[in-house]
């Protein structure tokens, strides 16, 4: 058996099809990946925009801002949503709260009454 070498593709070639897979895709460039990429998981409640940093290897968080660009709806419905998981969150982890108990004899010092 021999051994198959495997010849990698031109810089012509490879440039060639990037340019295809951009029109396919209807990117002006091969970056516009990476720019939706980033706008996809910034739309993602689950994925913290701290990590996007880290996976673009940005620097600075200031620097997904350029990205970042929520609607007046979106802000309004991520709002509402937070605090309807808050609600629900309450509902479902009661704060228990004791009845309150006073010491009479605080209460006759603190009145001006003769504690005895």
């Amino acid at each position: 058996m021999s051994a198959q070498r495997h010849r990698g593709l031109s810089e012509q070639a490879a440039e060639t099809a990037i340019d295809q897979a951009c029109r396919m895709l209807r990117l002006r460039t091969l970056h516009d990946l990476r720019h939706t990429a980033t706008f996809m998981m910034l739309d993602d409640p689950n994925m913290p925009p701290v990590y996007v940093q880290k996976i673009l290897g940005h620097k600075y968080l200031s620097t997904l801002d350029i990205y970042n660009r929520p609607t007046r709806d979106d802000v309004i419905r991520a709002g509402l949503a937070h605090h309807a998981r808050q609600e629900k969150r309450r509902e479902e982890n009661p704060v228990p709260v004791d009845e309150p108990s006073y010491n009479p004899d605080s209460l006759s010092i603190l009145f001006g009454r003769d504690a005895s």
